[in-house]
């Protein structure tokens, strides 16, 4: 689970502490590419799909700003982006599944 939630919008970050004290640092761009929505996704039949962790390592198309961070339950993040789209419920576990750090890409977390 996450203890705290960051945006630095100089960066073009949010970074998750989890409880187990890691931290993941996310680029933002890549958090709005990585839309876990329908319309994002491509459709219903597209949902479930493991999210290409390669659209992290990809140049931003723009600077993004978020307007808000709510939780929905104990078990995702909405984000409100400044596109006017907040459709996306980003789940703790994929958020986790997400980080970029070597350790958690080779499964070690």
């Amino acid at each position: 689970m996450p203890q705290d939630v960051t945006v630095n919008l100089t960066e073009q970050t949010l970074t998750i502490l989890w409880s187990d004290g890691h931290r993941s640092p996310f680029p933002l761009d890549g958090l709005r590419r990585a839309c876990p929505c329908v319309e994002c996704r491509g459709g219903h039949a597209n949902m479930g799909q493991p999210i290409d962790l390669a659209i992290f390592k990809q140049p931003p198309t723009r600077v993004w700003r978020i307007t808000k961070l709510e939780t929905a339950g104990n078990y995702a993040l909405q984000i409100h982006w400044d596109d006017g789209h907040s459709e996306g419920l980003y789940s703790w576990q994929n958020l986790r599944k997400m980080c970029q750090c070597e350790t958690c890409q080779q499964g070690a977390i």
